[in-house]
């Protein structure tokens, strides 16, 4: 790939921008001002989340004001005008945003993994120039899951033809694409008899891209993760980075967006407990046999909300070590480096898996009754854990820090674990 951008390449951004927010974002000067930033945010977010689950209301006005904020550009460099925040202040930022809105939480993930593939594996002149248009304020989605296409003929190719590059396919799970102003999109591409892949940064309005909102999951709802379709679409070669070569050698990539997906978990834990709490001191009656007047009195309450904030209180740490972790082998990742933030960052999903799950459901068992009302969205909080969980089988999580631990198997490469 060239390390300049076209005249073609360039001339397209034009059509891109045209979606941008009317104004230039936020510019966060340092971690401190990302988390003070996002805790701003998230309670503005925070009063309709209910709503907007239930009835399937988009978040367009929320996402605005969300990028508006300079969140969206945390992760980008000093070294090209960002912030360059730390793998622990992304997380605790996600799971700031997402103990208010797990859709809102989860919306943005993408957007950062494909900011890593792009600092991993793209020229100086790549990472300059995407990097210059999420600082501009613009979004990037995926189109990289497909459904059945184990066989990597069928899968979305990107081809040569007389006009230059063209991709065409399907994908589904497109999270954030809905949304976005680029739609980083995994291709396969022949090169001397052999399939290679790379991320493609596909413009969201650009000729024969086609997005429908068929995302009908009950959890997560607008998080936008429905299909793509691409119609021989244009693409410059410049827009185009490697992508599996990335995981031939020891990087990041999987342990970022591994520990962004466990944030999702930890926030909406932490939201479900705080939603606990108000109602058990607001409008819980304690259980007849308790003898107290008050629900939040009761002992046995007490005991269940003590050991959920124990094993949440570890959730927390868990990913913070694990933040640490990443943030320790970004700059000179080796084998053993990045296979122990793998199995750090595994430690931190398996733990925030289970109290997400796990607080979603005792809302209920220690609210009572009242609180499976329709009208006050309590069942959102396991839902979009229940949903946002399945990306990954925890269980695969348990049988890689066993085996990493008993026998010193190293993890693999990639971006499921």
């Amino acid at each position: 790939m060239s390390d300049e951008l076209s005249l073609a390449a360039r001339d397209a951004v034009t059509h891109v921008s045209a979606a941008a927010p009317p104004s230039a974002p936020a510019r966060l000067a340092d971690d401190a001002a990302a988390i003070e930033t996002a805790r701003r945010v998230a309670a503005d977010f925070a009063r309709d989340a209910a709503l907007r689950d239930r009835e399937r209301r988009l978040p367009w006005a929320e996402l605005d004001a969300f990028v508006a904020s300079g969140l969206w550009a945390i992760t980008v460099p000093r070294a090209f005008g960002g912030p360059g925040v730390s793998s622990a202040t992304l997380a605790e930022v996600t799971a700031i945003i997402s103990a208010a809105d797990g859709s809102l939480g989860q919306i943005p993930q993408n957007h950062f993994y494909a900011l890593e593939v792009l600092r991993v594996g793209g020229s100086v002149e790549q990472q300059r120039f995407f990097y210059d248009r999420v600082l501009a304020g613009e979004r990037f989605g995926n189109a990289l899951a497909e459904i059945g296409h184990k066989d990597f003929k069928r899968r979305t190719r990107l081809t040569r033809d007389a006009l230059g590059l063209r991709i065409d396919g399907r994908k589904f799970y497109c999270t954030g694409a809905l949304y976005a102003h680029w739609i980083p999109t995994l291709v396969v591409a022949e090169e001397a008899g052999r399939d290679v892949t790379y991320l493609a940064f596909v413009p969201r309005h650009a000729s024969g891209v086609t997005i429908t909102d068929d995302w009908d999951g009950f959890g997560q709802r607008v998080t936008g993760s429905g299909s793509v379709a691409f119609d021989g679409v244009r693409v410059e070669p410049e827009w185009v980075v490697p992508f599996l070569a990335s995981f031939e050698k020891p990087t990041t990539i999987g342990p970022l967006a591994q520990i962004i997906h466990a944030a999702i978990d930890l926030g909406i834990a932490r939201g479900a407990f705080q939603a606990a709490l108000q109602f058990v001191r607001e409008r819980s009656r304690p259980w007849i046999d308790a003898k107290v007047e008050r629900a939040a009195d009761d002992p046995l309450t007490l005991a269940q909300f003590g050991d959920l904030a124990v094993r949440l209180r570890a959730a927390e740490a868990l990913v913070r070590r694990a933040g640490r972790y990443v943030d320790a082998v970004q700059a000179a990742p080796n084998e053993r480096s990045v296979a122990e933030a793998s199995i750090a960052v595994a430690e931190a999903r398996a733990l925030t898996t289970t109290i997400s799950l796990d607080a979603g459901t005792r809302l209920f068992e220690l609210a009572g009754t009242a609180a499976t009302l329709d009208g006050l969205g309590l069942d959102r909080f396991w839902r979009n854990a229940r949903t946002h969980t399945l990306h990954d089988p925890v269980r695969w999580k348990y049988h890689a820090v066993g085996n990493f631990w008993l026998n010193d198997t190293l993890p693999p490469r990639h971006g499921a674990l």
